[in-house]
């Protein structure tokens, strides 16, 4: 009985200790609700070498692109153009082995440069240090969300990072920003990227060893597993945080009630990968870059629980929180209150807007509670209510967290340890709340 006590009592310090890192990015870098990548149609890349963090304190000798003369990336620069671009990629490398790029999705991809040499899938760079330039150039044509990763060596290349995503937005009016397609169903209001990997480290130590010869392939066994570059409570810091140069991008999405969130996944990996989006269903709209309409154009799109994200593939999402149906007012209103802007559409007469509706239960004291370390004090959202000392300050605009992640529950460590891997969250605001 005095183990059990003390092993509680261990994992909530553990938890407490994690929770305050989580607290201290919160609230000193607050994510941005928008993609963040480089805008074309043309892009400088090199191939580079580089260490990422785990979120173990692991560090891993990686591959990956550079956007110029930058630090390598993991994943590489995300590339955002519109459609109709004539998008063109001018690749570098300094590694020791040769190294392209090939664009699932896009027809009539050419490559061209004095010193390229001839690979299975396309035209490779050899490895010189940077002396030869091989260009890649196609015409996006469709919208949607794409992968672009090495064709050379590409089930050593990618597991080693040399993988990154590429967006096309919609051109043809009224559409274009703002939507994920030329349709007025695919507008959203803030778009996220989910890009899904994994490690195997005993590969990188072998490369980074030199005994890239020794490797067999068939034999990786992954055991850290990321979003974005980033694993466990590392999603959630903001974009380009100097403690982790190559790995910039944030994983953590947020929004107000009413919200259209687009979220774009991505796999490039070896392994499927079931992601779940807690928090309410999300609505399936293209697969691979390509809209779910069938041939008379009716909407063929799907709702979903979990979307298994498979190697190389590319889901566009669109998701959404309102609070509806619950029963009880989310705001705390009392019958009568005003609505403010963002709360229940404004529309008083919603039948699923509970508006004035108090909660079906009474709150225990809080002698009886147990206290989550997110827990605002408040059932409402946006209201902070009273806690005991010592407890709570990790949300501090009282928003509703809902746990976005993979449902295969070994993704949810580090190399055996938990919580870590593959998981972020979404952070459902208090319309009052300015989102970046």
């Amino acid at each position: 009985m005095r183990r059990d006590i003390m092993k509680l009592l261990l994992g909530k310090k553990i938890l407490l200790l994690l929770l305050s890192v989580v607290a201290a990015f919160m609230v000193a870098f607050p994510a941005n609700a928008t993609i963040h990548g480089i805008s074309g149609p043309t892009f400088n890349l090199t191939a580079k070498t580089g260490t990422i963090l785990a979120d173990d304190g692991a560090s891993i000798f990686m591959w990956g692109f550079a956007n110029g003369t930058g630090v390598m990336q993991y994943p590489g620069p995300t590339l955002i153009v519109t459609q109709g671009d004539t998008v063109t990629i001018n690749l570098t490398n300094t590694l020791n082995v040769p190294v392209s790029i090939v664009f699932p999705g896009q027809s009539g991809v050419t490559a061209t440069g004095t010193g390229g040499v001839p690979g299975l899938l396309t035209t490779e760079v050899p490895p010189d240090n940077g002396m030869t330039v091989v260009s890649y150039s196609f015409v996006a044509a469709e919208p949607g969300t794409y992968l672009y990763q090495s064709g050379t060596n590409t089930e050593l290349q990618v597991e080693m990072g040399l993988v990154g995503a590429l967006i096309v937005r919609p051109t043809t009016p009224p559409f274009g920003e703002g939507h994920a397609y030329n349709y007025a169903d695919t507008q959203f209001t803030r778009e996220y990227l989910f890009l899904l990997t994994e490690v195997d480290p005993e590969i990188h130590k072998m490369v980074a060893l030199g005994q890239t010869p020794l490797i067999n392939n068939t034999d990786a066994y992954p055991v850290y597993w990321f979003i974005n570059g980033r694993a466990g409570f590392d999603t959630i810091a903001d974009n380009f945080v100097t403690n982790m140069p190559n790995q910039p991008y944030s994983a953590v999405a947020r929004a107000h009630p009413y919200d259209v969130v687009l979220a774009r996944m991505i796999g490039a990996t070896r392994q499927m990968h079931p992601y779940h989006l807690h928090g309410n269903h999300h609505r399936i709209i293209a697969r691979d870059g390509r809209l779910l309409r069938g041939p008379l154009n009716e909407d063929l799109s799907e709702m979903a629980f979990t979307t298994t994200v498979a190697p190389g593939q590319t889901f566009d999402a669109l998701f959404t929180w309102t609070g509806e149906g619950l029963g009880w007012d989310i705001y705390g209103h009392l019958p009568g209150d005003p609505l403010a802007p963002g709360e229940c559409r404004g529309v008083l007469a919603d039948p699923n807007c509970d508006h004035g509706k108090p909660m079906p239960a009474s709150l225990p004291a809080q002698a009886d509670m147990t206290f989550g370390p997110l827990y605002s004090g408040s059932p409402f959202l946006g209201s902070a209510g009273n806690l005991p000392p010592g407890e709570g300050g990790f949300n501090p605009n009282a928003g509703m967290m809902f746990m976005w992640h993979s449902h295969n529950e070994k993704e949810l460590t580090s190399n055996n340890i938990f919580p870590g891997g593959m998981l972020t969250w979404m952070i459902i605001e208090h319309p009052n709340v300015t989102i970046p």
